[in-house]
This record gives C-alpha cells, sequence and structure tokens, in this order.
C-alpha cells in the first residue's frame, strides 16, 4: 500500500504551479524512479530468468547437435511461441483491470478477476494441447523438413504440460504485479532457475533422455514457479485485502471479461506470432539447419534483452494503471515518459556490448565457425531490433494500461503482417538475401509500429483516459454479484 502515497505525493508535486518547473522536474523525477526501480528491476530479474529456463533448454538440446538444436528452436519460438504469446495476451486483461482497481483501492475485485482469468485460460489450453499433439503433421504442412520436424514434434510433446501452467501462472503474475509485489516473483524464479539447470544435466545427459527430457523439465519448472507463487498469495498478509479465497464469482460475467481477454490476447499475439512467422519462413531457405541456428541464436540474445524490456513494460503499465485508476493524469503522463527513456538508455547500452561480441556468442549454444560466422553477419540487423525493442515494449505496457488493447491490435496487423512478413519475403528470397532479408523486413514493421504507439502516446489526452478507466471499473463493479451477508443485511 506503500506505493499509494508515493503516488500521491507524485502528483502533488506535479500539480503545484508555485514551485520552480526544475525543482518540481527534480522531485518528481526521484520519486517515480524509486517507484520504477522497485517495480521494474525484480520484474526484469523475473522476466530474465524464466527466459533463462527456456534459453538454457535450447542450450542443452543444442550441444546434442545441431539437428537437436534446430528442432528445439522451431519447437520453441515456432510452437511453444504461439500458446506463450496467446496466454500472455489472454492475461494482459488482469493487468489491465487489477491495475486499475487497485489505483482505485477497489482490492476485494483483484481476487474475482485472477480467478476468472485463471478459469478462461484453462478452458483456451485444451485447443493449444491438441495443436501441440498434431505439431509433426502441421510443421510438415508448413513446409519444414521431415527431420527437423519429427525432431521438433518429440520437442513439443513434453512442452503440454506447459500450456496448463501459463494458464495459472499469468493471472498470478499480473495479480501480484498490479498491487508492486515483484520480489517474491524474482526470488522463487530464481531458486526454480537453479534447480532447472541441475535436472537438466541430469535428465539430457545422465538418463539420456534427450530432447522430450529437455522439455518435460522445462513444464516441471514452470509448475513449480506456479505452486510456489500461489503459495505467497494465499499465505502471505501482503494479499490479504486481494485475495479472500476462491469464489463463484470467478465464473461469471465471463462474456465480457472474454471480450477484454481476446483483445489483449490479438494485441500481444500478432507481435510474438511475427516472430513465429520468420522463423517458420526461415525454415523455407535453402539452407534451413543453417538458416534456423543462426537465426535462433540471435532471436534467443534479442529475446534475452527483450526481458528486460518486458521488465519496464510491466512496470509502466503498472504505474499507468495505477495512476489512472487513482485519478492522477499528471502522474500517468510523467511515468510514461520517464520509463520510455530509461528503458531505451539500457538497451543501447547492450546492443552496443553485443555488437562488439559478435564474433563469440554463438559458442553459447553451439559449436562451429559455419554458424558462428552467420550470426555475426546477422548482429548489426541484431543491434537494430535490440534498439527498437527498448521503447516498443514500454510503449505497448502503456497500452495495457490504459486499456488500448483493441486499437493496437489493429495497429499489430497493418505493421506486421501487412508490411513486415511480405516485405521480409521480397527481401528473403526475391532480392536472393536469405535469412538477413527476412530479418530486415521484421525491422521494417517493428520500426513502423514503434513510431505510430510514440505519435499516439505524445498525442494522449491523460484527463480523459482517467476518466475511461472509472467507466471501466464503474462497469465491471456493477456487475459484481451481492456478497452473502449484504444479501442477510437486506433481509433484515
Amino acid at each position: 500500500m506503500a506505493a499509494h502515497g508515493a503516488s500521491g505525493r507524485l502528483e502533488s508535486i506535479l500539480t503545484d504551479s508555485s514551485a520552480p518547473l526544475a525543482k518540481r522536474a527534480w522531485a518528481a523525477g526521484t520519486i517515480e524512479l524509486g517507484l520504477l526501480t522497485r517495480l521494474a528491476a525484480p520484474a526484469v530479474v523475473t522476466y530474465m530468468i524464466n527466459y533463462l529456463m527456456s534459453m538454457s533448454t535450447q542450450i542443452f538440446s543444442g550441444h546434442l547437435g545441431n539437428l537437436e538444436l534446430a528442432a528445439a528452436s522451431l519447437g520453441n519460438t515456432g510452437i511453444q511461441m504461439f500458446a506463450y504469446g496467446l496466454m500472455l495476451g489472454m492475461g494482459s486483461a488482469v493487468e489491465t483491470l487489477c491495475g486499475q482497481a487497485y489505483g482505485a483501492r477497489k482490492y476485494e475485485m483483484l481476487g474475482t478477476y485472477l480467478q476468472r482469468s485463471a478459469v478462461l485460460l484453462c478452458c483456451t489450453g485444451i485447443p493449444l494441447a491438441v495443436i501441440y499433439v498434431f505439431s509433426e503433421p502441421i510443421l510438415l504442412f508448413l513446409g519444414q523438413s521431415p527431420e527437423i520436424a519429427r525432431a521438433a514434434s518429440i520437442f513439443v510433446y513434453g512442452l503440454i504440460p506447459q500450456i496448463f501452467a501459463y494458464a495459472f501462472n499469468f493471472p498470478i503474475q499480473k495479480f501480484m504485479q498490479a498491487q508492486s509485489i515483484v520480489l517474491p516473483s524474482a526470488y522463487i524464479s530464481t531458486a526454480t532457475l537453479a534447480l532447472h539447470l541441475l535436472l537438466s544435466w541430469v535428465v539430457v545427459y545422465k538418463a539420456g533422455l534427450g530432447l522430450l527430457g529437455a522439455s518435460l523439465v522445462l513444464s516441471l519448472s514452470w509448475w513449480i514457479i506456479v505452486a510456489a507463487q500461489f503459495g505467497y498469495i494465499v499465505m502471505s498478509p501482503t494479499c490479504r485485502h486481494t485475495w479472500t479465497g476462491f469464489t463463484s464469482q470467478a465464473f461469471s460475467g465471463l462474456t465480457d471479461f472474454i471480450k477484454l481477454s481476446a483483445a489483449s490476447a490479438v494485441m500481444l499475439c500478432l507481435e510474438t506470432w511475427y516472430f513465429q512467422v520468420l522463423v517458420l519462413i526461415a525454415g523455407l531457405l535453402p539452407n534451413p539447419e543453417l538458416a534456423l541456428d543462426s537465426l535462433s541464436v540471435c532471436m534467443t540474445i534479442a529475446g534475452w534483452v527483450f526481458m528486460i524490456s518486458v521488465g519496464f513494460n510491466a512496470a509502466a503499465s503498472v504505474r499507468v494503471s495505477n495512476e489512472l485508476g487513482a485519478g492522477n493524469p499528471k502522474s500517468a503522463f510523467f511515468s510514461v515518459w520517464v520509463v520510455t527513456v530509461l528503458c531505451g538508455t539500457i538497451t543501447v547500452i547492450l546492443a552496443i556490448v553485443i555488437l562488439c561480441l559478435r564474433n563469440y556468442i554463438s559458442y553459447l549454444f553451439t559449436e562451429g565457425e559455419t554458424v558462428s560466422n552467420a550470426v555475426a553477419d546477422l548482429c548489426p540487423l541484431l543491434t537494430i531490433t535490440l534498439i527498437l525493442n527498448g521503447i516498443q515494449p514500454v510503449l505497448s505496457g502503456v497500452a495495457v494500461g490504459c486499456g488500448w488493447q483493441q486499437f493496437v491490435a489493429y495497429v499489430n496487423i497493418g505493421c506486421y503482417y501487412i508490411v513486415g512478413v511480405p516485405l521480409g519475403v521480397v527481401l528473403g528470397f526475391v532480392f536472393k538475401l536469405g535469412v538477413k532479408g527476412i530479418w530486415g523486413g521484421m525491422i521494417g514493421g517493428t520500426a513502423m509500429q514503434t513510431a505510430i504507439l510514440l505519435w499516439v502516446t505524445i498525442r494522449t489526452d491523460w484527463n480523459k483516459e482517467v476518466e475511461e478507466a472509472q467507466k471501466r471499473l464503474n462497469k465491471w463493479e456493477d456487475k459484481k454479484e451481492p456478497l452473502l451477508t449484504d444479501v442477510k443485511k437486506d433481509d433484515n
């Protein structure tokens, strides 16, 4: 609850016109950086470690051979990201609603949103599991080589339990983040990563279970994270006002909740599936194994750095949604620009470091000078992607905090699928640029999306956004069923 006090001080400073502008900016910046640091730093650690679990699984698979690396890359990025994007996107509805409800001090609504989202995501997980089962014929239908498709399907079978771990993890994670509870998740993820590395080494190399063993360990690790986070929610006094136990309200009002969840899912899925489509297209190149190996190494590194941006994305979403729910338009505006500048600066520095190490980074994943040279050749494009990814995810976080998911979904369709993918195909196949051309198309789509979101954010009327947040909360509160105690009072 301490965040409410800091938020109030921030709004007071920003609205105090009697103080000099420089003094107000310094004081407000100090408070905002403190709030962002407490949110973003643990969130970055959490997302990065969760990503490192997938990355380490890919590394363990890659050291079994180049075929196994290509199979793990295709299964992880080409199939698993399908479920990840859908589940995380649908979970973003909780991010909007819980963030604004917490800012408005309507704490009892958060637990209902969490449970409602978990029910919806579990139902969504059933058809996803069917897709995983038929991954081999799907990959063959999409033109992948039989050898890679067969190996990738074995890897994907072990990821089926992970689908339902996602169904619980993302609502729980957004529920906690909305309350600025981020440190426990970081501790839990860190401990789980250590266990994951040990189990992966034993299962893959000592027990000899190969690709299937690697993916089964990854699924188990995600379930450990879910169990530990839920245990914290139930037992910690920090959540005593927002988690009051299971309720039948989780099964009511699902129609409207599905609409917001669907808009959130479409928004994020169009983005994550964009990278998935690029991997599938790369598999159609003349030398698919080398193309997939080099692309997977670069995209894994991009994903690792992207986790920093995702942490700031979460911080931006929480800060904006909390301030809008609390009725603080100036604080919401100020938070947007502080987090954007901060995240952009960090990713530029990391992009420069990775560019300097371009001749060595591939050896973390697999051996061979051929792959190393291909990765070094892609690194300039990787650097541009990292810089764009330092800004775009933060702006997407602002969109989630405001509830603009439907608008961003339309932007993503235009930028990614009308511009990015066709441009990549033309550059890669018509102009014979191969994987560099495919990646160049991706950069074109991402740059266009970033420019549009930046323009919309600059022109936002934050007072109007506060009004929209209040309308949204009142609408959802009106749908809330009366408590049993309230009914008894009315009867008396």
